[in-house]
């Protein structure tokens, strides 16, 4: 990705530094591929004049808690060809009708506008976002934006083999496939539908293309799946995934109940029965994983611990919605329509006074599993994870 411009102050540091270096000063002699110490010392000054110049993070995606949101999560399509059981109602959702979703246009005029403010990673969700025809093109597109560092996709696995190549010359950089069983007739019981096969193919497709690591997303369910934790992260010692358990969360339509939800802590005991050295991995910031990894294996596992340990803290997340809403939390039901004020002919001015108000009433957490139970929201598959 395109670095961010570089200021017009630093630009006459750098100036500065290049004239000095030809100045006819003395040369400090030094042994081959050992830094001088004069080049250290300038490496430190750039690196203390950039933190103290840093270009002040949007106040339009800073909300009153202090939270800067640099992460953006767009979903493509409320379509999918499966039908999780922990993401769709069994009976199916009403679609929004094609003419109110957002078109291409929009949806790259809303990341334009996210990414001049200061988001530099964006995620493409669904629904399933391979099912859109223009998917490649969407990538292409965002990856010619300056400052964006980071296009990745959530994907349920069905296209991916067949799409990857093209996504990746397109310039996706991270990959994220949601498989929660390794056994074939469960992954039908619990997606009601086939393909098993073809998740595993894309599995190892974007492993054979250089992605890593390769992102498994894994919901945990009680009486489901949860017997199947010691075989996911044995896959880790062999290939580069990044095992993600996911507690299970209550969202309309996917009867959810606490009976059901297994928790990060007796997902993370049974674990260390069997590996008691699992080792913690140090967390990135605004991480919503808690990492580990087993010595000696090639990849590692995490926890989204969004029920039992809520990272709310240090959210940096905003979504966009298939029909153009702006959700601020995922578990909350506010929503303010971007496409409305789009179609209205709306100045990007006052797009951002939208957006800036939005995300300051955003809450500093949200209200506890019991309570997100009773809460309307909409279904997963509308709302893009």
């Amino acid at each position: 990705m395109a670095a961010r411009p570089v200021s017009r102050m630093l630009q006459r540091v750098l100036r500065s530094s290049v004239r000095s270096c030809s100045s006819g000063a003395p040369v400090t002699q030094h042994r081959p591929g050992e830094p001088s110490q004069t080049a250290v010392e300038e490496l430190s000054r750039r690196r203390q004049f950039l933190r103290e110049h840093a270009a002040p993070f949007s106040a339009f995606l800073t909300d009153s808690f202090g939270r800067q949101h640099s992460y953006l999560r767009i979903s493509l399509t409320e379509k999918c060809n499966l039908r999780c059981q922990y993401c769709m109602p069994e009976e199916g959702v009403p679609l929004t009708p094609k003419a109110d979703l957002l078109t291409t246009e929009e949806i790259l005029t809303l990341a334009r506008l996210f990414v001049k403010e200061g988001v530099d990673k964006i995620r493409l969700t669904g629904g399933e976002p391979l099912i859109r025809p223009d998917v490649v093109d969407i990538v292409a597109q965002l990856h010619r934006l300056e400052g964006l560092r980071t296009i990745g996709i959530t994907t349920n696995g069905i296209n991916l083999a067949r799409l990857l190549p093209q996504l990746q010359k397109a310039g996706l950089s991270a990959i994220n496939i949601s498989l929660d069983t390794l056994v074939p007739a469960k992954f039908e019981f619990i997606v009601r539908r086939k393909g098993f096969h073809k998740v595993m193919e894309g599995i190892h497709k974007a492993i054979e293309l250089g992605y890593s690591p390769v992102k498994v997303n894994c919901v945990v369910m009680r009486g489901l799946n949860e017997d199947e934790l010691l075989d996911f992260v044995a896959l880790t010692e062999g290939l580069p995934l990044d095992v993600r358990f996911i507690e299970y969360m209550p969202f309309d339509g996917n009867k959810w109940n606490f009976k059901k939800m297994v928790s990060y802590k007796e997902m993370l005991d049974t674990l260390r029965q069997q590996w008691p050295e699992l080792e913690k991995l140090p967390e990135e910031e605004s991480s919503t994983a808690k990492a580990f990894k087993v010595p000696g294996f090639r990849g590692q596992v995490s926890f989204i611990t969004s029920m039992s340990e809520h990272f709310c803290g240090t959210c940096n997340r905003l979504r966009i919605t298939a029909d153009g809403n702006l959700k601020v939390c995922l578990f909350g039901n506010s929503e303010v329509s971007l496409r409305d004020h789009l179609r209205a002919g709306a100045s990007e001015e006052e797009l951002l006074q939208i957006i800036g108000a939005a995300v300051g009433r955003k809450k500093r957490q949200h209200a506890g599993m019991f309570s997100i139970a009773q809460m309307k929201n909409r279904p997963m598959i509308l709302i893009g994870g």
